[in-house]
């Protein structure tokens, strides 16, 4: 039997949060494993969305963008209903899960009466993020286990790659001359430029189910 759309639920209220404008709690005792509502909104398709929001804030990282899979996302700010404002947290007692190409919003452990739900966004990296991606998508969410950010994975790749390549350069400059070290990192770094593409803008991020 197909599953009920689960529009509203009874285990949760909608309110102001101390994270971030509006969040959801638990409207009684919610126990571990329990689906508590569906993310609902607009079914489009990823190019669709990208066109959407093509004009949004680059700074603002308010998204209710939720990948089902390669050809569809769910867009929460059109027809959405009280799930998207369930607040990212880097430790959180929910997690999104996806089922019949639907994604439902599910606890992981016993949530008690008037505490906020929250679950991982894990919204998705680009090879052409601008230098303050972290800042823009920083998480306030106040767990010990909080790793800074709504990104993932939770460290810059660009950075590592960038510290290796340095070392590398540092071997090469004490085998070679200073001076021909230099030209071979320009011309290295200006191939590499020419040949990135376009990635997704900060504007139309994607939120990324836990379990599928």
């Amino acid at each position: 039997m197909p599953i009920p759309v689960m529009r509203t639920s009874a285990w949760i209220k909608v309110r102001n949060s101390k994270i971030h404008g509006k969040g959801v709690f638990a409207a009684k005792r919610i126990p571990k494993g329990t689906r508590v509502i569906e993310y609902l909104g607009d079914r489009i398709t990823h190019a669709e969305a990208d066109a959407r929001y093509d004009g949004h804030d680059p700074n603002d990282n308010h998204t209710f963008l939720f990948i089902v899979d390669k050809k569809t996302v769910i867009d929460a700010g059109v027809g959405g209903n009280g799930a998207r404002f369930i607040n990212h947290s880097c430790d959180g007692n929910c997690e999104s899960v996806i089922e019949d190409r639907r994604v439902f919003i599910e606890t992981t452990r016993l949530v008690q009466k008037g505490e906020e739900l929250g679950y991982d966004y894990e919204i998705g990296r680009e090879k052409d993020d601008p230098p303050n991606v972290d800042e823009i998508f920083a998480c306030r969410c106040g767990s010990p286990k909080c790793r800074g950010t709504m990104l993932w994975p939770a460290k810059d790749p660009r950075k590592k790659k960038k510290a290796k390549k340095k070392a590398k350069a540092r071997v090469k400059t004490s085998a070679k001359n200073k001076t021909t070290a230099r030209v071979t990192s320009r011309a290295k770094t200006g191939a590499k430029t020419g040949a990135k593409t376009q990635g997704r803008s900060t504007a139309t991020r994607r939120r990324k189910a836990s379990r599928r």
